[in-house]
């Protein structure tokens, strides 16, 4: 079978009817169970989010609160549904810290998917080298590898020398880890003289160059990525296709202006939003900080779900001039003030070590000084800082999400 379950191929409107069908009772368990979403979907009709449209009217909720919502309520920040007990496993502490919980469920950040999608099979014996310290990566993917009926030999970090020695006699077939630590794993091997037995690989964590995938493949490694996070699980996945990640089955992804909660258009680089039904961890809207695009149409693997191009950059792109932070989500209110703008960059130099903000504009019917005016007291009055206004015509802006671009340079 080439497709881990029949969900990944089914036809395109009716994934969209089933998750949108799903949305209004998973908005109201998060409204009841978890005190953050009580408050801030408090005036939410759970029952009217049942398109994207109402989606996008919910506030985003973006990872870089996280850390202070936990601070102010430990240990989620109201934001899980489960405490200590039964329902949740463990807990985990990503880098903020930020802490995580895991819950019962069988491939609980529903990364078996990606798993199979990678070639891994009921009977693949696993060398697991992601972190089973503190951080959930090597939980997520012990488990979806448990799901497959794989075996895991749970070897995390470091110790390059023991793990080649448990490679040469455990002969496991498969790999699991960040890319780097794969080539690490084979320099070492070759120096030792040892032929690892890896015919697959699932890699993730950093980025992964052709280069590198070529690499293995010279080897007989077929290697894949995927688009996971700690809060989230599984967000996209890599397919023997190798045409950008097909986004998973069990959640909705939006991609919209960083620093705002409003979808760009198709194709437009902006931050990924992701919703979730994970009912200890019900996230709505939750900003992941990270720039991807969709992709036009369906992979020619046969999956029929949303593509993504993968990991394109960070959205927060805050930036501080002349001592006040600027924030992306000021510029999106200063472009909402004036509906002749219809994209807009900030770019920030400093000509003479003087720091400089120049809004780039662009228009559909060009501008005028009394529009550049009335664009300037606008950024004064949000950003409370003087800026200059330049106008563009409609495209010129790069497609790359990026709202503030910083170029000063202090040589």
């Amino acid at each position: 079978m080439n497709f881990y379950d029949e969900r990944e191929t089914r036809d395109a409107d009716e994934r969209e009817r089933e998750l949108l069908a799903r949305l209004p009772a998973q908005i109201a368990h998060a409204r009841g169970h978890a005190p953050a979403f009580a408050t801030l979907l408090a005036d939410v009709d759970p029952a009217a989010v049942s398109n994207r449209a109402a989606l996008a009217r919910l506030p985003v909720t973006r990872k870089s609160e996280l850390v202070e919502r936990q601070k102010a309520a430990r240990p989620f920040g109201g934001f899980a549904a489960v405490g200590w007990g039964a329902a949740c496993r463990r807990v985990f502490a990503s880098p903020g810290p930020l802490y995580e919980p895991e819950g019962a469920r069988p491939d609980y950040y529903r990364l078996a998917r990606a798993l199979y999608a990678a070639g891994f099979r009921a009977g693949d014996l696993v060398h697991n080298t992601f972190s089973y310290h503190f951080t959930p990566a090597g939980s997520m993917m012990e488990t979806a590898a448990h799901a497959l009926g794989c075996t895991v030999f749970p070897a995390g970090v470091g110790q390059t020398e023991q793990q080649v020695a448990a490679i040469a006699d455990l002969q496991p077939n498969a790999y699991v880890g960040t890319p780097s630590f794969l080539r690490i794993l084979l320099e070492k091997a070759d120096e030792l003289g040892v032929e690892p037995a890896f015919t697959k690989a699932f890699v993730s964590g950093e980025a992964f160059p052709p280069s590198l995938r070529e690499a293995f493949a010279a080897r007989g490694i077929a290697a894949y990525q995927a688009y996971a996070t700690a809060d989230i699980g599984l967000i996209a996945y890599e397919t023997p296709a190798r045409e950008g990640l097909v986004v998973d089955e069990d959640i909705i992804l939006e991609i919209v202006r960083p620093g705002t909660g409003d979808p760009v258009a198709a194709g437009e680089v902006g931050e990924v939003v992701v919703t979730t039904f994970n009912p200890d961890y019900p996230l709505i809207r939750f900003g992941t900080g990270d720039l991807s695009a969709v992709l036009p149409g369906a992979s020619s693997c046969g999956r029929s779900n949303l593509r993504i191009k993968g990991w394109m950059g960070r959205a927060d792109q805050t930036t501080k001039v002349k001592g006040m932070f600027v924030h992306p989500g000021q510029i999106a209110q200063v472009v909402r003030r004036h509906p002749e703008v219809t994209r807009a960059r900030l770019v920030v130099d400093n000509p003479g070590l003087a720091d400089r903000m120049t809004l780039m504009c662009e228009t559909v019917a060009g501008g005028s000084e009394a529009l550049a005016g009335a664009i300037a007291a606008s950024m004064r009055e949000l950003t409370k800082l003087r800026g200059e206004v330049a106008f563009l015509p409609a495209g010129s802006l790069a497609n790359d999400g990026k709202v503030i671009d910083d170029l000063r340079s202090y040589e």
